[in-house]
């Protein structure tokens, strides 16, 4: 891939991005994504041969943007692996987030509305997020290891358990548009895992 190609393709993604996070897939045109990108059809249909490959290719973008930001979390220097998972989840609360609160999450944007939609944007979504929990569960392996953690059994479950708990907060968040579920998911991370309040300072 070229240059020119590369950009003018992400610029349609980051385009397309920006207006369906808040419309949502279905509710947003091509002419409205390719307008607001200063973008003709033709070259849109050079990129992406439809609307469903162009969510499929949106998702795949945004998970690997997600992932590359999850990887600067956990991998602070100066902090034990414990602390790394934590600031992790703050950064799901903080002003500085970019994660799933206040619907920039496309997870929690597209989920519901994709799954019976698409297959290809379903598979793209699930794929995403199971490399999420994947690298949850290696950091609460790595806090085990260091001695961050203790008697947390089962990263793999406990990863798990953790994404949705925080998942579903970042949806119920949505729709009571306050913060008190994120709020919640926060007090239970620290019971589950085991770890005083001081841990989130």
């Amino acid at each position: 891939m070229n240059t020119e190609h590369h950009d003018v393709r992400q610029h349609i993604l980051d385009t397309g991005k920006s207006i369906i996070t808040g419309k949502g897939f279905a509710g947003v045109g091509l002419n409205e994504i390719l307008t607001t990108a200063g973008v003709p059809k033709g070259s849109f249909y050079h990129y992406f041969k439809s609307k469903e490959l162009f969510g499929e290719a949106l998702l795949e973008n945004y998970m690997a943007e997600y992932l590359a930001h999850m990887e600067v979390l956990l991998g602070q220097p100066g902090l034990n692996s414990a602390e790394r998972l934590m600031a992790y989840w703050r950064s799901w609360i903080g002003p500085e987030q970019e994660t799933c609160n206040d619907c920039r999450c496309l997870v929690v944007k597209l989920s519901s509305e994709v799954a019976d939609m698409s297959e290809a944007m379903r598979v793209a979504l699930l794929r995403g997020t199971n490399q999420i929990v994947a690298r949850i569960a290696v950091c609460i392996e790595q806090a085990l290891a260091d001695g961050s953690l203790r008697d947390v059994a089962e990263p793999a479950h406990t990863a798990l358990t953790l994404y949705q708990l925080w998942l579903g907060a970042a949806m119920l968040t949505k729709l009571r548009r306050e913060p008190s579920a994120l709020d919640g998911a926060l007090r239970a991370t620290l019971a589950i895992l085991r770890l005083p309040a001081t841990a989130v300072n």
